[in-house]
């Protein structure tokens, strides 16, 4: 039962006689038990001042300080005063002294020569109670640990609804009164409400990315689509992507980089994630007008990347867990400043660097100190400067000279309306479908080029329907593009499993469809 447990035991030995000790060392000598002996009562007074002990073994004729003498002053003491004691003595003990050694707290006496076997049981019983009495101890340390531990989760979890909350209201606020400000709102104050939508739509869209990736590498589940990139791309990218938000606080930010290409072999769109976080957070705890530096420097096989600020700081006790998700620094003038957040970025920094081969750190001397973080990444040897990076830059290729007709297919009215909107806007002739049968049949009658199905509808799914019409001779050059909530890696393999093109992951903007489109049909040609 005891096998892995590790802890000794301690039994105190105690006669005036080394021989005497010596035989009672032999005779209970087992694994885990370890014998301490002492030839007096002041000697074994220390010992116990010392060490926890299972069991004492008390001669009742000593010099001195006798057997009993002893164990009274065992009992006197809160650390000895439960110790059990067996008294071994030579003589025959009389009722007098067997009551004398009960009353000083004896659980036995033994009379010598000792019967072996008889005191290996009695002594086995002490030993194995007092690994049982380790073992619930730790045990109960453990579950304190363990109750501790969930109520820190509890609390955090109660903290992290509440801050999630409030993420989400920060964007969904100005959404919704643009949105009543749209019905009542002059014309030259259209496109200012229209970007603050935008915007914080995408603020929201972001964040539901966010979380959802901390639960897919919870789970194991990112892969990355590694191909032959160039830094400078990813970096420009990533600027532009944060770069509205980086004017926004009115910072300035200085860029420097190498002018010959750096390739690397990444997933172009992780590694935009892992700059424009890294920028972002950056200008979130910066106060306005903060000074922002990305720089680049490349040594023998590898690149370095930091990203420098003059901000808030970071607590040189928090440094070590920064990385950790929902990790924030717990200081309230702090979280004023930066307005909080859910600290979940800079956790996907780590793990996403950590997937390509590379490493994070943070340098910061302190609150209101600034921090620079830095990723150090692996070059690639392969400089064909064929090779072209997986980042398609936005062109102004006007789309609306190649008109298409495209069915939407949606069981959300309002969703299918919009996309039909963003459709015409776009110059395409779009026709709605609100269910897998009415697709089904519009498809047959109308033979669009493209069909934009939605992938959970009330009579089929959406990987049903897509069967369906692929099944359809008069179908066989549309191009079938799939809608969905679910991201995920087997989503998408489901997707095209059954047949889709391409996988779209809501909400589909107008740039987002338009780019797609564009690609399949320059497939398709």
């Amino acid at each position: 039962m005891f096998s892995s447990f590790k802890e000794n035991v301690y039994f105190l030995l105690v006669d005036d006689l080394e021989e005497n000790l010596l035989s009672l060392e032999a005779l209970l000598r087992r694994d885990g038990l370890q014998m301490l002996k002492a030839r007096s009562g002041p000697e074994a007074l220390e010992i116990l001042l010392k060490h926890d002990i299972a069991l004492a073994l008390l001669d009742v004729q000593m010099p001195g300080m006798d057997g009993f003498e002893l164990a009274e002053l065992m009992r006197g003491t809160e650390r000895t005063g439960r110790v059990p004691i067996i008294f071994l003595t030579a003589n025959n003990a009389d009722s007098m002294r067997h009551f004398r050694g009960y009353e000083t707290g004896a659980v036995d006496f033994l009379q010598k020569p000792v019967e072996p076997n008889i005191l290996r049981s009695k002594a086995n019983v002490f030993f194995d109670l007092r690994r049982q009495q380790r073992l619930l101890e730790l045990q109960r340390d453990e579950l304190m640990a363990t109750s501790d531990a969930l109520k820190l989760a509890d609390r955090r979890k109660d903290e992290y609804i509440a801050t999630l909350a409030h993420e989400l209201r920060n964007p969904l606020s100005p959404i919704k009164m643009g949105i009543d400000l749209l019905k009542k709102a002059p014309a030259e104050k259209v496109p200012d409400l229209i970007g603050i939508l935008e915007r914080q739509t995408d603020h929201l869209v972001h964040l539901v990315d966010d979380l959802l990736d901390i639960s897919r590498f919870a789970q194991g589940k990112i892969n990355l689509q590694k191909e032959m990139i160039t830094l400078q791309s990813t970096i420009s990218a990533a600027v532009d992507s944060v770069r509205q938000f980086i004017d926004s606080k009115n910072h300035h930010l200085d860029i420097k980089i190498p002018h010959e290409d750096i390739w690397i072999e990444a997933d172009s769109t992780r590694m935009i994630q892992i700059i424009s976080n890294l920028l972002n957070n950056a200008a979130k705890y910066t106060p306005e007008g903060g000074q922002l530096k990305l720089e680049v420097t490349k040594q023998d096989k590898k690149f370095k990347l930091s990203v420098t600020d003059n901000g808030l700081g970071i607590p040189k006790e928090m440094q070590a867990n920064i990385f950790t998700v929902f990790a924030q620094i717990e200081n309230q003038d702090h979280l004023k400043k930066s307005n909080g957040g859910l600290g979940i970025g800079l956790s996907l920094v780590k793990s996403l660097v950590s997937m390509h081969g590379g490493t994070v750190s943070v340098e910061s001397e302190g609150l209101n100190m600034g921090s620079m973080f830095t990723i150090e990444m692996p070059v690639s040897d392969n400089k064909d400067q064929n090779l072209v990076s997986s980042i398609e830059l936005t062109n102004d290729t006007d789309t609306k000279t190649n008109i298409y007709n495209i069915l939407v297919v949606d069981d959300n009215l309002p969703a299918a309306q919009t996309i039909g909107w963003m459709l015409e806007e776009l110059g395409h002739q779009p026709t709605l479908a609100h269910t897998g049968q009415d697709a089904l049949q519009v498809a047959n009658d109308t033979k669009p080029d493209v069909i934009l199905l939605d992938i959970g509808l009330p009579d089929m799914t959406g990987y049903e329907v897509c069967q369906e019409m692929r099944r359809n001779k008069n179908l066989n050059n549309t191009i079938i593009i799939a809608q969905t909530g679910w991201g995920q890696e087997k989503d998408k393999q489901a997707a095209f499993n059954a047949g889709f093109d391409y996988h779209l992951i809501k909400p589909i903007g107008i740039k987002d469809f338009s780019d797609l489109l564009t690609q399949a049909k320059q497939k398709t040609a």
